[in-house]
């Protein structure tokens, strides 16, 4: 689908990108709004997701909420590096890596934003996203997730043997809905539609 997009429909990434995080800031609003959930922990990948993450934070700050963002593994792409400047341009917060920054946000955390992994993950979750997927689903704060929920199947959905999955309450797909997002029962958005009829 982002092939289609990108090439036959001539659509930059960082365009993408931008209506993406816009989507998934304006569906966390929707549900959460800034007073009663103004602390919003932007959990991102080191990938595309990551990037949608990055951009989301942006929006949620001019939308009056207080977004802090945690990255277990900094993104390598130069469009990456250009989303998180723009983030520390508007004073958003930056969290440490390491998992005890994360268990300390999340103590005063109100809804979480998960744009760690997205549909092309695949394979045995490692070391340091482990530990993080497990440390917020135990938070049990409110959760969204960007187009597939971290840990989930692209096809299959939630259950993948042996592997912690974020259950969101909310779930915003990108484009159009994965097959593995049948089975999500929580609030459903789907945001960006980026190919024309």
């Amino acid at each position: 689908m982002d092939h289609r997009v990108l090439i036959i429909h001539v659509v930059s990434r960082p365009y993408l990108m931008e209506l993406a995080g816009l989507s998934c800031a304006q569906a966390l609003a929707k549900v959460y709004s800034p007073e009663a959930y103004r602390n919003v922990l932007v959990c991102c990948g080191p990938g595309n997701q990551g990037g949608d993450g990055l951009v989301a934070a942006r929006h949620l700050a001019m939308f009056g909420y207080q977004p802090v963002v945690y990255m277990p593994k900094f993104g390598s792409k130069d469009i990456y590096k250009r989303l998180h400047q723009q983030c520390d341009n508007m004073d958003i917060s930056t969290l440490p890596p390491d998992i005890s920054a994360l268990e300390a946000a999340l103590r005063t955390t109100n809804v979480i934003l998960d744009a760690i992994f997205g549909f092309s993950f695949q394979g045995p979750i490692r070391a340091p996203f482990d530990t993080v997927l497990d440390r917020i689903q135990a938070s049990r704060k409110p959760i969204v997730s960007v187009d597939i929920p971290s840990g989930w199947d692209v096809e299959k959905g939630p259950d993948v043997e042996g592997r912690t999955v974020i259950r969101p309450e909310v779930l915003v797909s990108l484009t159009a809905p994965k097959e593995g997002a049948r089975v999500f029962r929580g609030k459903h958005f789907l945001g960006g539609r980026f190919v024309p009829r």
